[in-house]
Parts: structure tokens; C-alpha cells; sequence
């Protein structure tokens, strides 16, 4: 049970010093760091206005039909570069396997289609 112990301490060592750098950093950063923010660094940023509204609302289905969209093609291209380029070591077996990870990622495509999400407004 020791040497089972023993092989884990390097990890709880390395997690102990990543927590200790962290609070570290962050402690140098508040008692160093000026704590007097303006009207300028308070204001809203990125996109122009202030928040308004609950951030508990509903969404709207299509956000969910969209996001459903994006992780098909983005798991299409993600596996097809390394099927692409290890196709000739894998065979016969490698292609089809591929060919019915395809399939499966055109039958979500469809869905979509037939639930409009390819249809902006």
C-alpha cells in the first residue's frame, strides 16, 4: 500500500504547488495591483450596452438545432484529416467503419434540415 502511496506523491506535490502558485498570484495581484476602477472599466464592453433582462430566460430551440449543427461537422472534420491521412494503414475495415461514421453524422444532418435550423430568418 506504500508504494501505491508513494507513486502518487509527485502528483500531490505537483497539484500543492500549482495551488500554492496560484493563490500566489492572485494574492500578489490584489495587494499590489491598483483597486480603484473608473466609469471606463466598469462600463459594458464587447457589445456596446448594458445587460438587461434575466439571464435564467429561455432559448430559443433553434440555439440548440444550431449547436447540434456546429458538433457534427466539427466531429466530421476533426476525424476525417486523421482517417484521411492513416487511410492507407487502416484498409477496408478503417474505410467502412468511417463510411458508417459518416452515415450517422448525415442522418443528424437531415434532422436539422427538416427542422429548419439551415433556414436563418
Amino acid at each position: 500500500m506504500n508504494a501505491l502511496l508513494a507513486e502518487y506523491l509527485p502528483i500531490l506535490i505537483f497539484l500543492g504547488i500549482a495551488v500554492g502558485l496560484v493563490c500566489a498570484m492572485l494574492g500578489g495581484s490584489y495587494l499590489l495591483a491598483r483597486q480603484n476602477p473608473d466609469s471606463e472599466k466598469l462600463s459594458p464592453f464587447e457589445c456596446g450596452f448594458a445587460p438587461f433582462g434575466d439571464a435564467r430566460g429561455q432559448f430559443d430551440v433553434r440555439f440548440y438545432l444550431v449547436a447540434i449543427l456546429f458538433i457534427i461537422f466539427d466531429l466530421e472534420v476533426a476525424f476525417l484529416f486523421p482517417w484521411a491521412v492513416a487511410l492507407g494503414d487502416i484498409g477496408v475495415v478503417g474505410f467502412w467503419s468511417m463510411m458508417l461514421f459518416l452515415a450517422v453524422l448525415t442522418v443528424g444532418f437531415i434532422y436539422e434540415w427538416k427542422k429548419g435550423a439551415l433556414e436563418w430568418e
